[in-house]
């Protein structure tokens, strides 16, 4: 049988692209190398718990047009992300707003906080950052840089704050209201019973083979349809030809706990460096579930090696100038077309793979 289009990867970017191409009587084949479809954003249900098995995920976004797409596919809850912060004991609020100043240095007004935020930075004298350290600490102080960020940051990227370049933080909002909502936003939740309802919907219709490596199949799929969109891995595709493109990889611990409440909230961020881990996540408050049991996950973060599982690119100077080389690679090339996270070598939210999927359809359909 012959495809219009072979679409490499069942996860959001490859799900809203065979939905498209569906409705404009395209015939797609999508084949997932994985044993289950949605990508980063399946959830496996664990005695009712929607159990996000590559990392928290909540949906969010400004964009009406994106909001009403996939809320004509599944109806979402009210979850607000509002994640806190554990430093040697000590919780704070994230983002940092009023609560988190109130406990820091047990002020009460947003001015008190601001004094003490422009006089810390005013005392360091930081005139042009040299590095990461410098750049946060000339945004935020001390305080909130040596409890809340450093420790942080170092086990996102597995090295010390002053060896890394200062443009990875451009910006550290502070709020000085007492308001914990995570994301600025004008819609925010998770479908209910799950993402991986969302994106059965969006696959309905279309043929999906699980468990097919594309790459190890290549002459035989590339055969099968017209056109490719692949959403794995850019430089893989082409054999790391021009070089190996960085990437960082996350490692999960999933427990059951006999206890109906471990945490007391959906997302914990362990900031102090000595603490492995960056965050546990407790799954049943995505969904404000009250099951006598609980599932946590904690994240370590870790380099990344070529088999492991690509998750945040490395967006640096010499990665973006490779994957540059990549991308007039690929332009030179008719058949395939690149989408996504690893296609495009750039991190996403939600919302915006699902814009950009849908950018792609009207181009192409």
């Amino acid at each position: 049988m012959k495809y219009d289009y072979l679409i490499v990867g069942a996860g959001l970017f490859g799900a809203v692209f065979a939905r498209e191409a569906r409705e404009k009587g395209r015939n797609c084949l999508v084949v997932e190398r994985r044993n289950h479809i949605a990508g980063n954003v399946y959830c496996e249900e664990i005695h009712g718990i929607q159990v996000h098995r590559y990392g928290a995920h909540i949906f969010h976004t400004s964009d009406k047009k994106i909001w009403d797409y996939v809320c004509r596919l599944a109806e979402f809850n009210n979850y607000v992300n509002s994640p806190i912060a554990r430093y040697k004991g000590e919780v704070y609020n994230l983002p940092f707003n009023m609560n988190t100043f109130s406990r820091m240095w047990g002020i009460s007004t947003p001015r008190e906080a601001r004094d003490i935020i422009a006089a810390q930075i005013a005392d360091l004298r930081i005139a042009e950052p040299k590095n990461l350290e410098e750049q946060a600490l000339s945004l935020v102080g001390r305080d909130v840089y040596e409890k809340l960020i450093r420790g942080y940051t170092e086990k996102q990227w597995g090295r010390d704050c002053r060896d890394l370049p200062a443009f990875i933080i451009r910006r550290l909002p502070l709020r000085f209201t007492y308001d914990n909502n995570y994301f600025n936003d004008r819609y925010q939740g998770i479908p209910i019973g799950g993402y991986t309802r969302l994106v059965e919907k969006l696959l309905e219709g279309t043929e999906v083979r699980l468990n097919v490596d594309y790459l190890e199949h290549r002459e035989e799929l590339d055969a099968l349809a017209d056109r490719i969109i692949y959403t794995g891995m850019i430089d893989q595709f082409y054999d790391y030809s021009l070089g190996v493109l960085q990437y960082r990889s996350v490692r999960f611990e999933t427990e059951e706990l006999e206890m109906e409440n471990f945490q007391g909230n959906a997302v914990v961020n362990y900031t102090e460096r000595e603490v492995p881990y960056t965050r546990i996540i407790e799954h049943k408050h995505f969904e404000f579930g009250k099951q006598p049991t609980t599932i946590i996950s904690r994240e370590y973060s870790s380099e990344w090696h070529r088999g492991d599982e690509p998750y945040y690119p490395v967006n640096d100077e010499r990665n973006n100038a490779l994957y540059e080389q990549y991308r007039a690679k690929a332009e030179a090339d008719e058949k395939v077309i690149f989408g996504g996270r690893l296609g495009g070598y750039k991190y996403y939210d939600m919302d915006k793979v699902i814009a950009a999927a849908l950018e792609l359809c009207g181009a192409l359909l």
